[in-house]
């Protein structure tokens, strides 16, 4: 396999480099400053110019109006995205919209895409994603007390969901609810779209993470569903699918996810390299001389080299054989980048010592906001049991009894 760039994709990979060093990461400095809201407009001329340079929503097909860029190239493309905390944004390819695009685009009646999914690929609206709930382990996804009950035509649901991200601000959420709680436990839950305008539809706050509640897309919410009456045409998919059309989000998800991340190490990894040239602990001696910071720099440049093209492997896997067969690729890829991306960031941070751990660079943000890498869509213990367990049973192990 061959994962070299053709000279068209590297030359976008050059020309979406300079975007984000020139045009996009001047903005973040707004929106630590005035909060992600107040900076819309700013970012907006960013997307204006994106959409305009024909980079818009690179992850969908071009009959969705996409560039139709496949898994491996758009992996390649996220991490230059990802150098950025507004890159993904800027280019209208960020989570939880880029999933909900897709599933929306696989699995969505006519109307529901005319409806939901070409509002977000324009970019006129957002989205969210409830499914998480605070009363149950996110570890195990088929154990949930949201519940839809057909009424007449509708669906009612009640529940409590929260890390709903972005739902500050979003048009609508796909909300996953049980609709048969007789069924198999990966057959009873749906998904259903919600318009957050419903009456029944609460944000109950954004969650604070880390000392941050942030606003708008940047942002993660609680939210409730009481006696929330939905028509039963905003089932998404058929009733039972709920984790099937889940799995088809989070495959290629865990791609986007795991290449923005590289694009984090990438840039923790610059800021590093840069302060240790730069830096004099002596008149005259930079900080690089030190072995301690070299080993800090030659293990995480050979750890961000052996995670891309892991993931990209993965990518690969997912188009040539399909997300089933590479679960293991899928799986181990999660919690590999993200453990790279906490090595790579702390070491960082470490290096820049007081400077480091202050807002004066994007490391400090990068080390509160992406700790939850290493927890969010399944953490990492229960992709290495899910893995370890199938190998195990390629040597004969047998689950007890």
């Amino acid at each position: 396999m061959d994962f070299s760039p053709s000279p068209q994709m590297q030359e976008l990979l050059s020309q979406v480099r300079e975007f984000i060093d020139t045009k996009v990461i001047p903005v973040e400095e707004t929106v630590k400053k005035n909060g992600f809201r107040a900076s819309l407009p700013e970012i907006n001329k960013l997307r204006a110019e994106v959409r305009k340079r024909g980079w818009w929503t690179p992850q969908m097909h071009k009959e969705h109006g996409g560039m139709g860029l496949t898994l491996v190239e758009h992996g390649l493309l996220s991490v230059e995205l990802g150098r950025s905390q507004l890159g993904h944004y800027s280019f209208n390819c960020q989570a939880p919209d880029a999933g909900n695009m897709e599933i929306l685009a696989q699995f969505g009646t006519e109307e529901q895409k005319k409806t939901y999914l070409e509002p977000v690929v324009r970019g006129e609206k957002r989205s969210c994603f409830a499914m998480t709930e605070p009363e149950h382990a996110g570890s195990n996804p088929v154990w949930m007390s949201t519940r839809a009950v057909k009424d007449g035509d509708d669906y009612v649901i009640n529940g409590h969901k929260w890390y709903t991200s972005s739902a500050d601000g979003a048009s609508f959420t796909i909300v996953m609810a049980v609709t048969d709680p007789e069924q198999q436990p990966h057959f009873r839950a749906s998904m259903i779209i919600v318009p957050l305008d419903n009456p029944g539809y609460e944000l109950v706050r954004n969650i604070s993470v880390m000392g941050d509640e942030g606003d708008d897309w940047a942002s993660h919410s609680e939210v409730r569903f009481t006696n929330c009456r939905v028509s039963q045409s905003n089932l998404l998919g058929g009733e039972g699918m709920g984790f099937a059309i889940a799995q088809e989000r989070l495959g290629p998800g865990r791609i986007h996810h795991c290449m923005r991340w590289l694009g984090i190490c990438e840039r923790s990894f610059e800021i590093m390299c840069d302060y240790a040239v730069k830096r004099e602990i002596a008149p005259g001696t930079p900080l690089g001389t030190r072995q301690m910071v070299q080993q800090w720099i030659a293990e995480s440049r050979a750890e961000i080299d052996a995670a891309k093209w892991y993931v990209l492997h993965a990518a690969w896997s997912i188009e040539k054989f399909g997300q089933k067969a590479s679960r293991d690729e899928i799986s181990c890829i999660k919690f590999y980048v993200a453990g790279v991306l906490q090595r790579v960031v702390d070491r960082a941070v470490q290096a820049l010592g007081g400077l480091g751990v202050s807002d004066d660079t994007p490391l400090s943000h990068y080390y509160r906001h992406e700790r939850p890498a290493r927890i969010y869509d399944g953490p990492d213990e229960v992709h290495k049991q899910s893995v370890a367990k199938r190998i195990l049973k390629q040597y004969g192990m047998t689950a007890p009894k």
